[in-house]
């Protein structure tokens, strides 16, 4: 949504500070005619950094930021003084950001902790002054390196969210409802397809004062690993997340092609996702009494299942304790 305060996409024109020239310099005083060589180093260009903060959940605060440029570095002085460092431009990322060059889409880094700190684009090389050139056949050297030019370079910061749980699902499984009624999270619910277009994030409150972060996945479709709907967008923020929560509504005609179609999406994603931990909720089961749900129990595929129902918060506790085992024994 274009009014949406969740960016996980941004891209950047980043050009890093220019090295400052060395000094061509002859110490000369009062007392000295013919002094050696003394000039100093120019300073190097300013970096364009990333540093995690773990209090920043999104890139908006660089949508509108298109350039980003570092200080140039200074001239190196006599003296052997040498030019001060261009100021770094510091960007502050949320963990989980991935840092790509946008023209071959290499993956450079990703920031997954606080204060961590990558260098996104360096600064150039201050250039060396006449000093650093003096020999013993060349004792007045008259000539000293000019700075490195700052790189000009477009990249990519894309955010994969961090969270223990990830919920996956069509759309209108449940997921937004059942983030509502373990977490804090107001997501936005209703009964058509696609109403949540962004991930949504809520911290479940577990026994003993512990808890574990959820994500809401945006519902995913059949192709979308090909694409399809905003299906990479919603895809790549499942590789973060520690266990996989599959949920299933009751009323599905078929359950078992229903978990494998979502199985396969993944799969084809990033094969990696297969070996994460999961489980299935099938949802919306205050519509179903005991004997259907004894006799659905025979249809559901080889994985552990539990029945949950938001509405009247059937299974939910049941459900909170076997995430919690699955994470811990991770």
């Amino acid at each position: 949504m274009s009014d949406s305060n969740f960016v996980d996409y941004v891209k950047i024109c980043c050009r890093s500070g220019n090295g400052g020239r060395g000094s061509m310099h002859l110490h000369r005083d009062k007392k000295t005619a013919m002094g050696g060589p003394d000039g100093g180093d120019g300073g190097r260009g300013g970096h364009i950094i990333l540093r995690g903060n773990s209090n920043i959940w999104t890139l908006l605060h660089l949508k509108y930021r298109k350039h980003v440029l570092g200080k140039d570095g200074q001239n190196g002085s006599s003296g052997n003084s040498s030019g001060s460092q261009g100021e770094d431009d510091i960007l502050e990322v949320p963990l989980g950001t991935v840092a790509k060059d946008a023209e071959t889409g290499e993956i450079l880094f990703e920031i997954t902790e606080h204060d961590q700190t990558k260098i996104l684009v360096e600064g150039g090389r201050g250039g060396l002054g006449n000093a650093h050139f003096k020999t013993s056949t060349r004792q007045t050297p008259r000539f000293a390196q000019p700075g490195e030019s700052g790189k000009e370079e477009w990249k990519i910061l894309e955010l994969k969210i961090l969270a223990d749980v990830g919920l996956v699902g069509f759309p209108n499984a449940g997921k937004s409802t059942l983030l509502s009624v373990v977490s804090a999270a107001k997501p936005e619910i209703a009964d058509y397809p696609f109403t949540t277009l962004v991930p949504n994030l809520g911290i479940v409150a577990y026994r003993d004062f512990k808890s574990f972060v959820m994500a809401d996945i945006p519902g995913i479709i059949e192709d979308a690993h090909k694409g399809k709907g905003i299906g990479h967008r919603f895809l790549r923020h499942i590789e973060r997340n520690s266990v996989l929560l599959f949920m299933v509504p009751c009323d599905t005609k078929d359950i078992i092609k229903e978990y494998d179609i979502l199985l396969n999406e993944l799969k084809m994603f990033n094969p990696e996702l297969i070996d994460k931990p999961r489980m299935l909720a099938i949802t919306k089961v205050d519509m179903m009494d005991e004997g259907m749900i004894e006799e659905m129990k025979k249809q559901l595929p080889d994985i552990q299942t539990v029945f949950i129902s938001a509405v009247t918060s059937k299974g939910i506790q049941e459900l909170k304790d076997v995430l919690w085992s699955m994470m811990n024994e991770r």
